[in-house]
Formats: structure tokens, sequence, C-alpha cells
């Protein structure tokens, strides 16, 4: 039996493909830790993890939704934020992992503590990558303008000082390059297939992509129209009032069933209402959360911000994407999704654009075809299982 440590940050999408593997772990009779955090809890104990609190040593669970928008525009204050975040935890958590003697940490790319944890004590490491896996060539799908090179230059400038603190706290860390990117010695699991993955070729065999981690749901979701549209902008940066109002306005003289899921910062009782003075053929339903994997089992369309997690269920499910990113790294999702042809961009969020782009998505069959091709790549990949394995190489 081995024992190991799991570490991510606090987001859903980081969290949920981990779970199966976890659960895989437990089945074949490992032990497992899991340090996350409050919000977390419930699903991490669900699959037999003994989970561990860093809710006290975590500083991005206190940011504002302004600040969590930050995190995903400045990289220097995303890096200060982990940089916090880890020696935070290096006082609280190091004595705990050097006496309980876990033979191998997997830590989510972004749960920077675990890394270091790992590098620190000399345990075998696993990185457990949610995104797409980054090096120089898979980055140019998420390259901006060159005023956007640019600003990111100035920002991994000012982002050395974090770097220092690093150092002088016994890290053996060198640039900002070992934060945002893993080398082809550092094994890694990407959960997409390496048809899907940008530039797969280029990442060594310490790389194993196992597909997306799709966690089975109990829920069944009535689908009571011919055409099911869903759209949700994510769980962090979804303050967008006006971009669900423009969706009811062009989705309301449709017979589409509509799902909005707007989360926790839209007030709903303002869009309910709003919904309810439209005079609308289709039938809506706004909520703040839904069982995603319920309802896209049943979708015909999309409407997304192109978070990972987010476009894999959807394809998953064989579900075309319309695509509206908001930060580099959905822009770089999108950009692979639009490039095999399994979506496509909404040019803005003006009412026109929003029909146009759905009753494409809804007509031209060659979207749902390309969806169903990604979809065949994950199912050649080995899912959680292959996962485990490459956990438990690692240990052994």
């Amino acid at each position: 039996m081995s024992k190991i440590a799991f570490f991510c940050i606090p987001a859903h999408g980081h969290t949920n493909p981990t779970l199966e593997v976890v659960k895989e772990l437990i089945h074949q009779g490992h032990e497992v830790r899991y340090y996350s955090y409050e919000c977390m809890r419930e699903k991490i104990e669900s699959t037999g993890a003994e989970y561990i609190s860093c809710d006290d040593y975590d500083f991005e669970q206190k940011l504002t939704p302004a600040d969590g928008k930050r995190i995903a525009e400045d990289m220097s204050f995303a890096i200060e934020i982990l940089v916090n975040s880890t020696l935070a935890m290096d006082a609280a958590l190091l004595e705990q992992i050097k006496q309980w003697k876990p033979d191998c940490i997997v830590a989510d790319s972004m749960a920077l503590w675990g890394k270091l944890i790992a590098k620190k004590l000399n345990i075998p490491f696993v990185s457990s990558t949610t995104t797409f896996a980054f090096n120089k060539d898979s980055a140019k799908v998420m390259q901006g303008s060159l005023k956007d090179l640019f600003i990111v230059l100035i920002q991994m400038g000012k982002a050395h000082k974090h770097i220092k603190r690093l150092q002088e706290n016994g890290y053996d860390i060198k640039n900002v390059i070992e934060i945002i990117q893993n080398d082809n010695d550092t094994n890694t699991i990407v959960y997409t297939s390496p048809e899907f993955q940008p530039y797969s070729d280029t990442f060594s065999d310490k790389y194993v992509f196992v597909g997306p981690s799709i966690r089975p749901t109990n829920d069944v979701f009535e689908k009571t129209r011919e055409k099911l549209v869903y759209i949700s902008m994510g769980t962090v940066n979804n303050d967008m009032t006006a971009f669900y109002k423009n969706c009811i306005d062009a989705l309301k003289d449709s017979d589409y069933q509509v799902v909005l899921s707007v989360g926790s910062q839209v007030d709903i009782k303002q869009l309910q209402e709003y919904m309810t003075k439209s005079e609308s053929k289709a039938q809506f339903h706004v909520l703040p959360y839904v069982d995603q994997i319920a309802v896209l089992e049943k979708a015909d369309a999309f409407l997304t911000h192109c978070g990972m997690n987010s476009v894999s269920e959807a394809l998953y499910f064989k579900v075309p994407l319309g695509m509206y990113p908001q930060t580099n790294e959905q822009k770089g999702v999108a950009f692979r999704v639009n490039e095999l042809g399994a979506g496509i961009y909404l040019s803005s969020d003006a009412i026109s654009d929003i029909q146009i782009a759905v009753k494409e998505l809804l007509q031209q069959s060659e979207y749902k075809e390309q969806a169903t091709v990604i979809n065949n790549s994950f199912s050649k990949c080995g899912g959680s299982k292959a996962a485990v394995e490459k956990i438990l190489d690692v240990c052994s």
C-alpha cells in the first residue's frame, strides 16, 4: 500500500478531474490525504480520502471577485498570492508531511506549495495539470498581441522579488518559468488527449495524457424541448449580468429550452424578474448552480467562457461550443476548439451575435461531428486508471 498526498487550489475546475483518480487509488487499497479547502471538503470526503484543511494558510480564498479577475490578468499578482500561500503553509504543513512520509505528492499545477514541499523534502512528485500542458510550443496558442507580450515581460520582472522570498526560505527555485511550466523531466498527468493538446509531440514520455476525468452523476436533468441550450460563464469571473440579459433577449423568441447557470456574483432575483417581464416562447431556467454533467448529457449547444474543465466535459458529451473566453488561458482553449472545428466564437455579447452563434451551432452538423471526433480521442485515453498507474509508478 502506498501513501499519496494531494494538493489543490480552491477551484472546482482544478479539483473535479482529480476526484475519480483519488477514488481509484483508494479502491486499489492505497491511502490518500487530500490537502484542500472547506468549499471542496464534501466532494473530497465523498471519495474516501482523508481531507486536511488548508483554509487557515491560504490567501486565494480571501480575495474579492475583482482580485480573482486580476489573478487571471496579472502574472506578478498571481505569483505573489502563490508565494504567500506557500510560505504560510511551509511552517504549518512541512512537519506534518515529514512525519506522515508520503510515497508521492500529487499537486495541481497551480498549487505551487505542493510542488515545492515535495522538492524541499525530496519526495517523488507528480504534477496534476487540468489545463493544457504548458511549454514554449503550446504557449503559442495563448499568445496575444505584442502589447500583451510586453506586459507579460514586465510582470515577470516584477515577480522576481517574490521568487527571492522563496529562495530566502530554503526553496530551490530559480525563476518565474519554473512556476508557470513544468520541464520535460517532471512527471505530469494531463487531463486531455494528445490529439486535443496543442503540440503534444513536444512533451517527453514523463507526460501522460489520460483524457478528461468525468465524475458520474446520479442527477437526471429533464429535457422538455427538442433543443436544449446551456449557458455558463464558470464559477470565478462570472459577474456578467448584462451578458445573461442579452442571452435572454436573444433566445426568448425561440422554441428552445435554455438553462443559465449564473453563479453567486449575480443578483439572480434581478435576472429572474427580467426574464419574467420578457414575453418568451422559450423555456428558461435561471439558476445559481446546476449539475453541469447532468445538463451537458442532454444539451445540444453550450455557450461557455472556455474554462478547460467545462470544455472537456462538453466535448466528452459531444456538445458543440459557442465560445466567449475572458482570460488568456481561456482564449487558448477556445483557439484550439475553433482550430479543430468543434465550436465558434461569439463575435461579441450583442443580442444578434448570440442569436447567430446559437443558430449556427444547432443547424450546422459539422460542429457536432468535430466534437464527436474529439470525444473519440478522449475515449482512447486511459482515464483515471492511467493516472493511477502513473502515480504508482512514481511511488515505486
